[in-house]
């Protein structure tokens, strides 16, 4: 077994460098541009609940720290160190985001012309392809099999804009996968929870085989212990974010499903 450090890292310094600028940047934009939502819907509607603040903010800093300082630099040499900024990107920060409703958010802050047409671009048939769970899972947990069960992992630390297309899938796939299992925004094309909850299992046991066969099948150039970590940590780590998912995706079944208890009235004499 091949126990080198990813090929690439040494030779090719601006891969440390360049991709954690041109990530840097939208994560700025991304936190300014929701406070400024915030403080213009506020001025319209009520108050903007804090804690969806606070998971943006929150999702914010986990997308960033996965690309950018220091995990961004270390996820080069150790492939833990790239597991847990995969963790931090493709599944943590999606939660948060999803959490946080930023469609939401961005209905209330435009005016009824640009409103009508978000809504109509979320009503199109592309995005009812895109939302649906089995498209979704799909573009997750087969674009994780792709990563790392052909060479693209040991190629993307060689070329540049290869890094970038792959850290913006990760995150994109996995933004779109929470958000058609949990729906905290506007969703003209929702699925059942039953339909939900059997995808969900399916892309579950995808994300767990995956773990294991990295366990025992480092991808091209990690080093076994390396991957060892690393599948552990995907495999566990993975499971703590699922959970939140699964517990989020039944309380909303729950919610969905209670039956409604009328008041009773009882006249007083």
């Amino acid at each position: 077994m091949d126990t080198t450090v990813v090929e690439g890292t040494h030779h090719h310094p601006t891969i440390d460098s360049m991709p954690q600028l041109l990530f840097l940047l939208p994560c700025v934009l991304a936190m300014i541009l929701y406070i400024a939502a915030v403080i213009a819907s506020n001025k319209r509607y009520k108050p903007w609940p804090r804690y969806r603040i606070i998971c943006w903010t929150l999702g914010v800093f986990f997308a960033a720290s996965s690309v950018t300082g220091p995990l961004a630099a270390r996820a080069h040499l150790d492939f833990t160190s790239h597991m847990l900024g995969h963790l931090f990107l493709g599944m943590l920060a999606p939660l948060l985001f999803a959490l946080s409703a930023p469609i939401t958010l961005l209905m209330r802050t435009l005016n009824t012309r640009l409103a009508r047409t978000l809504s109509k671009l979320l009503r199109s048939s592309p995005i009812r392809v895109l939302s649906n769970p089995v498209t979704a899972a799909l573009l997750n947990v087969g674009g994780l099999w792709v990563l790392y069960t052909t060479d693209l992992y040991r190629l993307m630390h060689e070329y540049v804009l290869l890094y970038v297309l792959v850290h913006v899938h990760l995150f994109l796939a996995g933004y779109l996968f929470t958000v058609s299992m949990i729906y905290f925004d506007p969703a003209p094309h929702r699925t059942s929870f039953l339909y939900r909850s059997i995808v969900f299992i399916a892309a579950l046991a995808g994300h767990g085989v995956l773990s294991k066969f990295i366990y025992a099948h480092p991808p091209s150039g990690v080093p076994d212990h390396q991957a060892e970590l690393g599948g552990m940590l995907m495999y566990y780590g993975g499971d703590i974010i699922e959970a939140a998912i699964v517990f989020l995706l039944c309380l909303q079944w729950f919610k969905a499903t209670r039956p409604k208890i009328k008041p009773i009235y009882r006249s007083i004499h």
